[in-house]
């Protein structure tokens, strides 16, 4: 199937993939039946191999469609999607369409299970976070027949639209940045990366921007766990014990970078003379704090107006089934913790 060849999948596609009925098809599916246990492996391999999800409101409407807009995302527990949503919400607030959330936490098999959820009810299109998926939401996705944007990253091949930054030219970018002011001793502190891929590639193009410059990371350290105040000070606090001579400090995100800061003016530090920071996101919850934190805004809130648009579009207009790409540029602000030169 083609990303410009795609429809529903049926009963009867799962049933020729089995080799059974359709029949057996929905005995297995519905858990009802006498069925032996090698066909029902069958016939469930073969469902999940196609990406097929059960129709839960089959016969209740004419268009087999309900109008609802699934929105999955990793978390609602920092400020970066929230900040989505209400992009979204502001758009399909003037449509008939109404967003319904599922959080994944970054678990490829959590994200599975919610698209099974959220797909077996027959919503009029999906925006989920994130272009790395499993092979089984992959196929869910592919197979959905409805419209899909992925959002927040642009940096590889999408299933269908896609609304995003490239987090590895925003990485390279602050990397310019920092040397072009002068700094050359840096140091790193991020999110544990194999689940986190935004902050991964935003990492990549730091390093590899570095790397171009003839300048080698002097220290990094990686951390499990919600992006707090306390994590920032205790990770700045100890990455310069250990490593006293750096001249600047990135973060993969404001709030360990505002934690970072705070501990770095406590200690008298002068800031961004002998220390410069910066993080990333541009969280205006953040305005409020003795320095400008150098950052990036991320362009959340029009990322997520431009996908709810290209949602509604395609609701109101079915027909008009071309993917559509959307690269947003994001802002760097140098705020009062990096140097200008």
């Amino acid at each position: 199937m083609t990303q410009h060849d795609r429809h529903p999948l049926t009963l009867r596609d799962v049933s020729e993939a089995a080799g059974v009925s359709e029949m057996t098809v929905s005995r297995v599916l519905r858990n009802k039946g006498d069925v032996s246990e090698g066909t029902r492996q069958r016939v469930l391999e073969a469902a999940k191999r196609l990406g097929y999800v059960p129709n839960k409101i089959a016969g209740a409407l004419a268009s087999q469609r309900v109008n609802l807009v699934a929105v999955i995302i990793p978390s609602m527990s920092n400020m970066v999607f929230p900040e989505v949503m209400t992009g979204i919400s502001r758009v399909l607030e003037e449509t008939e369409l109404q967003p319904v959330v599922g959080l994944t936490g970054y678990r490829p098999e959590k994200e599975e299970k919610v698209l099974y959820e959220m797909l077996s009810w027959r919503p009029s299109g999906v925006i989920i976070a994130g272009l790395e998926h499993s092979d089984a939401s992959r196929a869910m996705l592919r197979a959905s027949g409805i419209p899909v944007v992925e959002i927040m990253d642009v940096d590889g091949t999408p299933i269908d639209s896609v609304v995003g930054i490239s987090h590895r030219r925003a990485g390279q970018q602050m990397a310019q940045a920092i040397i072009k002011a002068g700094y050359r001793r840096i140091g790193f502190m991020g999110t544990k990366m194999p689940l986190d891929h935004r902050a991964r590639k935003r990492f990549e193009g730091f390093t590899e921007a570095l790397a171009k410059a003839g300048i080698e990371m002097a220290d990094h350290e990686f951390y499990s766990g919600g992006s707090a105040l306390l994590k920032g000070r205790e990770m700045t606090a100890e990455m310069l014990r250990r490593t006293p001579d750096l001249d600047f400090l990135y973060y993969s995100n404001d709030m360990i970078g505002a934690g970072g800061l705070l501990y770095l003016l406590e200690q008298g530090i002068d800031i961004p003379n002998d220390m410069g920071l910066a993080g990333f996101n541009g969280v205006e919850l953040l305005e409020g704090l003795p320095r400008a934190l150098a950052t990036m805004d991320a362009c959340r809130l029009e990322i997520g107006r431009r996908a709810a648009e290209i949602i509604a579009a395609r609701a109101s207009n079915p027909e008009d089934s071309a993917p559509v790409r959307i690269t947003l540029e994001p802002t760097l602000s140098l705020g009062d913790t990096l140097r200008r030169r």
